[in-house]
């Protein structure tokens, strides 16, 4: 592996992870922050007090921003002195603030990955840790190595947004997760923990595994019945919804599936798979 100076910009929790793990890969480390006083624990880091110094002093440039927003605030106003450079923007952010943030630093000069990554600072450097990361493909290919060392880095293609369309959907689906914990737990009422350990985290394991046989079904465009019917599952989630209510439970977090699920039956697709549910949540969807 060659030995390339990088810039980190930015040392929250995942910020001083990467310097941490770049300085222990071999690689000659900057470091900036917009508030002083951070970076002094990154033995052998170079601690930038100006953010035009430490830009200057690397070809690659890792912004770990709060936002998309926030790099853009901070990278844009430098113009001139990006030329020659390349951002790694590892921030969460929407696909076209990426886009957008990728079409403003090309006047400039400057080439642009945007990356998303799914895992903690624990995490970084093992394979459980993985940089989605989309944009030049010249800047990918010349920084294989240092972003491999990461954990495992997957490369989406030339479009600037790819990378944080896959983080937010699956971020997404976190929520999703995050919805029917709440949900349930609410329901039971009392102390959450116990329910959950007994009961909910084993049954959510196993319905996890059915996961790539519903995008089996969705990838067909035909929905066939693997796992359960729709009409079952509207039923269902209507006796959930009312079993909530009848406990004095806002079902919020509910009412938006059960809708759905609602609406295609009355289309006349209660006999197709519950993952059909997907097809209406496009507004092309033709029913």
């Amino acid at each position: 592996m060659t030995s390339t100076p990088v810039t980190v910009l930015g040392l929250g929790r995942m910020g001083a992870a990467i310097a941490a793990l770049l300085l222990r890969t071999g690689h000659p480390v900057t470091v900036w922050n917009r508030t002083p006083g951070r970076g002094a624990d990154l033995t052998g880091a170079t601690v930038a007090t100006e953010l035009a110094d430490a830009v200057a002093a690397s070809p690659l440039i890792v912004s770990v921003s709060a936002s998309t927003t926030t790099a853009a605030e901070t990278l844009l106003p430098l113009g001139p002195a990006l030329r020659g450079r390349t951002v790694l923007n590892v921030a969460t952010g929407r696909p076209d603030q990426a886009r957008d943030l990728a079409a403003a630093l090309e006047p400039h000069g400057a080439r642009f990955l945007d990356g998303a990554m799914l895992a903690v600072p624990q995490t970084l450097g093992t394979p459980e840790s993985v940089l989605l990361h989309s944009g030049s493909e010249s800047a990918r290919a010349e920084y294989a190595d240092v972003l491999a060392a990461w954990g495992t880095a997957r490369y989406l293609g030339t479009d600037p947004g790819a990378a944080a369309l896959r983080d937010m959907a699956v971020l997404g689906g976190m929520y999703g997760l995050f919805a029917g914990f709440f949900q349930a737990t609410a329901m039971v009422g009392g102390s959450a923990r116990p329910f959950t350990d007994d009961l909910l985290l084993p049954w959510l394991r196993s319905v996890l595994d059915l996961l790539p046989m519903l995008a089996d079904e969705i990838d067909s465009g035909e929905y066939p019945v693997s796992f359960s019917d729709l009409a079952v599952n509207r039923s269902g989630l209507a006796d959930i919804q009312a079993t909530a209510t009848g406990a004095g439970v806002r079902t919020g977090l509910l009412d938006p599936l059960l809708r759905i699920f609602e609406e295609q039956e009355a289309a006349g697709h209660g006999t197709a798979s519950f993952s059909r549910a997907v097809a209406a949540l496009h507004p092309a969807a033709v029913d």
